[in-house]
């Protein structure tokens, strides 16, 4: 009756072991969601910002069309990007065509001077700071996730419920890890 009770105790606590690790490894998986989920809202805000900058600008900027194509088409990208490295390759590059167009604006005093443009230069660069943060708490959630992935003995039960890891938000453009220098003063 003893060794009944001890296997049958034995068998209990691994079966509770495992339920432990899958609900571990289901909550990180989620909080992975939740972060992207807030990247992808403070992203969603930039983009919404977006035509009304480039309505402000237009009017000062009409001999820069290449960079204000350049905006329009990054933006289109966005629209367009698929998955989720697909979609972070985009907003990068919309990143970039911003950079751009904010150094082009040095140019042109007048804009630099319209109220418009700069409470949307700051509206701008508050959900960019925004944007920063969420894509740091993104990366800190693939981590915790990815650490529960690879490490043992969770990767035993990851690999038996077929939890894969995420991929971190990081530049893929070696041109983006230099900011532009843009100085509105």
């Amino acid at each position: 009756m003893i060794p009944l009770l001890v296997v049958l105790g034995l068998i209990v606590a691994v079966i509770a072991w495992l339920v432990g690790i899958y609900n571990g490894l289901v909550g990180l998986r989620n909080q992975v969601k939740e972060a992207w989920a807030q990247v992808d809202v403070q992203l969603k805000r930039r983009f919404d910002l977006i035509p009304n900058l480039m309505e402000t600008v237009k009017g000062y900027m009409s001999h820069e069309r290449e960079t204000l194509e350049a905006v329009t088409q990054a933006r289109a990208a966005v629209s367009g990007a698929g998955g989720l490295p697909e979609r972070m390759a985009a907003e990068g590059g919309l990143t970039q065509a911003l950079g751009r167009l904010f150094a082009v604006a040095e140019s042109y005093p007048d804009l630099k001077a319209s109220t418009n443009f700069l409470a949307l230069q700051e509206e701008l660069a508050s959900t960019e700071n925004k944007i920063s943060f969420a894509r740091q708490f993104f990366n800190e959630a693939v981590m915790r996730l990815n650490n529960k992935v690879q490490m043992f003995p969770s990767n035993i039960v990851a690999g038996m419920f077929n939890f894969e890891q995420e991929t971190f938000f990081e530049v893929t453009d070696e041109t983006e890890r230099s900011a532009p220098k843009v100085d509105f003063s």
